[in-house]
């Protein structure tokens, strides 16, 4: 199966690669981490599975950023603050507890990076902060995903 899907992506010129693993990376719960991962079992370089999917999770993440924070100006423009439901306090009290760097570290064990990201600046959190970390997050997710479905390709072609 995985060699189906090699010889299909090898058929395919490298810029129609680099697009499909883009577009790929741009999905909510698919990312950079699912991009690097069936880039590299489609038989793309690792390096150029990283980059295309990093490439397009960053900028549907730093879409999801810029609008939350737009959204969030407008909203709180003139007013004071609202107290927060049950449920947002919880996720406050989480983000208060490990900061932008914390939760964009690890909250994509739970949410996308897109959503995670929209949550943080909602929280009022800098949106240029939570770029940054949410760049370095994406990038390590998808360096790590892409690691691991290598590993897996070099042992299944030992068997």
């Amino acid at each position: 199966m995985i060699e189906s899907l090699q010889s299909f992506t090898e058929s395919l010129p490298p810029a129609v690669q680099w697009v499909g693993l883009i577009l790929l990376g741009a999905i909510p719960f698919v990312e950079s981490y699912a991009g690097s991962f069936v880039g590299v079992l489609a038989g793309i370089p690792p390096v150029v599975a990283v980059a295309a999917a990093v490439l397009g999770n960053v900028v549907s993440m730093t879409i999801f950023v810029l609008s939350a924070h737009g959204i969030r100006s407008a909203a709180t423009r003139n007013q004071e603050p609202k107290e927060l439901s049950p449920r947002r306090q919880k996720l406050k009290a989480r983000f208060d507890r490990y900061g932008v760097a914390g939760v964009s570290l690890l909250g994509q064990l739970v949410l996308p990076s897109q959503i995670t990201s929209a949550i943080i600046v909602g929280f009022g959190a800098p949106k240029n902060r939570v770029i940054f970390w949410q760049v370095i997050s994406i990038v390590l997710w998808g360096v790590l995903f892409a690691g691991l479905a290598l590993a897996g390709v070099q042992l299944a072609g030992r068997f």
